[in-house]
């Protein structure tokens, strides 16, 4: 089942970034554009700053009944393993 994410936010410069997150067939894929930007920016390894808002998109869907507890735990995984590695 195809679950996605979206959400905005200003970088240090004042540009608007969107940023997708989409899980399918149990991962993650991250995809981010500025407003500038005509092409979307695929991840291999997403950005520590992009797990971590995602997480927190997750917690706030979840304490609505909206997101998995699967989903955020999957997440907050990834985020173990970023850090490990850094």
């Amino acid at each position: 089942m195809r679950s996605q994410h979206i959400w905005k936010e200003k970088d240090r410069q004042g540009r608007k970034r969107e940023v997708r997150a989409i899980k399918f067939g149990g991962k993650w894929k991250l995809q981010a554009k500025t407003s500038e930007e005509l092409q979307w920016t695929y991840y291999e390894v997403p950005p520590l700053d992009d797990l971590l808002a995602l997480r927190d998109v997750l917690w706030r869907k979840y304490q609505r009944r909206r997101a998995s507890a699967e989903d955020v735990a999957a997440v907050d995984k990834l985020i173990a393993e970023q850090r490990r590695d850094e």
